[in-house]
C-alpha cells in the first residue's frame, strides 16, 4: 500500500484534473482547487495529520457533484473509507435547490464524525470566499441569507471539533459583515 502522503498527493493531482477548467463562484474568480486545497488543509490541521483517508477525502469531496465522478471510481483508485466519506457529505443534484439545502440541515446531525469534520472545514472555506471574494450577482440578502444556512447546518454538528468551530464561526461573522457592508 502507498504510504499517507503520496496517496494525498495523488489525490490532490486527481481533483486538479477532475477539477480542470472550474473556477470559484466569486468575483476572483480563483481556480476551484484552491477550495479543494483550503478545505483538506483544514481537515488536516483538525485531525493533526493522522488521518490521510479523510485528507483525501475533503480533495474529492466535490468530485461526484460537480464532475460526475461514479462513487466506484473513487473507490477504485482511493478505497472504500474514501468512497463512503465522499458520500456523506454529496448532495443529491437531481433534487432541487431548495430541497438539497433542507437535508443538509436535517441529516448533518446523523453524519459520522468525519463527516462532520469534513462538512465543516467546506462550510468554513465558503463562508471565507463569501467574505474575500462574493459572487458579483450576489445581493446582500442572499449572501446573508447564505450565511444563516451555514450557520444552520453546522448547528445540528457542534460538538466535533471546537479548533474547527472557532474557524467557523470567524469566517461567519466575516462573511455577514462583509454583507452588510455591500449592502
Amino acid at each position: 500500500m502507498e504510504p499517507g502522503v503520496l496517496r494525498v498527493l495523488r489525490a490532490a493531482e486527481t481533483a486538479a484534473r477532475w477539477h480542470v477548467g472550474q473556477r470559484r463562484k466569486g468575483d476572483a474568480q480563483e481556480p476551484y482547487i484552491n477550495h479543494l486545497l483550503e478545505v483538506a488543509r483544514l481537515v488536516g490541521d483538525a485531525t493533526g495529520g493522522r488521518d490521510p483517508d479523510l485528507v483525501i477525502a475533503a480533495l474529492l469531496h466535490d468530485a461526484i457533484e460537480d464532475c460526475e465522478i461514479a462513487p466506484a471510481t473513487i473507490e477504485a483508485e482511493f478505497g472504500a473509507d474514501v468512497r463512503a466519506l465522499v458520500q456523506a457529505v454529496t448532495d443529491d443534484k437531481n433534487l432541487p435547490k431548495a430541497t438539497r439545502k433542507q437535508l443538509q440541515i436535517d441529516h448533518a446531525p446523523g453524519k459520522p464524525r468525519r463527516a462532520k469534520i469534513l462538512k465543516l472545514a467546506d462550510k468554513t472555506s465558503n463562508l471565507r470566499a463569501l467574505a474575500a471574494s462574493p459572487p458579483a450577482n450576489w445581493p446582500m440578502a442572499r449572501r446573508l441569507e447564505y450565511v444563516a444556512w451555514a450557520r444552520a447546518v453546522v448547528a445540528g454538528i457542534r460538538g466535533t471539533n471546537a479548533g474547527l468551530e472557532a474557524l467557523f464561526d470567524e469566517a461567519a461573522a466575516r462573511a455577514e459583515a462583509a454583507a452588510r457592508a455591500s449592502g
